[in-house]
């Protein structure tokens, strides 16, 4: 195996391993594996919405990349065929039990697989969901792989964080100094030429973007009155980022591929 997938599986079997810690016997099933509850973010409220929109009974659906399943419940309730993969075992330990406490476990196949080499076969799933996996894997690779499972009809919606933003690049050097990502991810976030390049395997690319100035305060959230504060500048935010010159510089880019090329 590579060194820079052995890298990102021993950092999210760590990351994992502290959640478990912390947070598995209080089933805080919420926070993410950051230590954050991701639906403080108008982007993943939209991917929830977007799921209970789209998601019908019987639908093959693929989280891709699943990390500790968060993503993976939902679909199932809804009656999706939910398959969930990732490298980290540790991290899947966790989906397995967030599966079986949400009573979903049955509709949920959770394995330990490649992103970059799928093992299944072609045409095979109507939706497939990445939550964040492209900063971690070869993006092309993924590209061809999705574009490859997808069915002709099929959609990906993925939601990713974006790296144009100065501030946020400083923050995500500071991670990498203190270990908190790997070389790879950190010098691998998404960006408009990877939307870009995703053309060369889907015919219709949409995109949507979130978070500018609210993620000012976000680190300071917890404080009195700060969640509000977040909440009024998101809102602002999703004013200010219809503005084309300002997208790039969002913190969350929420995409929808379709049309696979085969």
């Amino acid at each position: 195996m590579e060194l820079r997938k052995e890298e990102e599986i021993s950092l999210y079997n760590e990351l994992a391993r502290k959640w478990q810690d912390e947070h598995l016997e209080k089933k805080d099933w919420l926070i993410d594996i950051e230590d954050y509850d991701v639906f403080i973010f108008s982007s993943y409220r939209f991917c929830r919405d977007w799921f209970e929109k789209n998601i019908k009974s019987g639908m093959k659906f693929l989280d891709y990349g699943c990390g500790h399943g968060m993503h993976s419940v939902l679909p199932a309730s809804l009656g999706a065929e939910v398959y969930g993969i990732d490298l980290s075992e540790e991290s899947l330990k966790i989906a397995k039990r967030r599966a079986q406490e949400e009573k979903v476990s049955d509709k949920i196949k959770f394995l330990k697989m490649d992103c970059e080499k799928l093992e299944f076969p072609d045409n095979y799933f109507d939706l497939i969901f990445d939550g964040g996996a492209f900063s971690s894997i070869d993006i092309n690779k993924a590209y061809a792989e999705l574009s490859r499972v997808l069915k002709p009809d099929g959609k990906v919606i993925g939601i990713e964080t974006f790296g144009h933003n100065p501030l946020m690049n400083l923050k995500r050097s500071i991670n990498k100094k203190t270990g908190k990502r790997t070389q790879w991810a950190a010098s691998h976030i998404m960006k408009m030429k990877d939307l870009e390049s995703a053309k060369k395997y889907f015919d219709s690319i949409e995109t949507k973007f979130f978070h500018l100035f609210s993620m000012l305060v976000f680190p300071l959230r917890r404080l009195p009155g700060l969640k509000t504060v977040f909440n009024l500048l998101d809102h602002f935010d999703s004013i200010l980022l219809k503005i084309p010159f300002l997208k790039k510089y969002a913190f969350k880019v929420v995409f929808i591929f379709s049309k696979p090329k085969k």
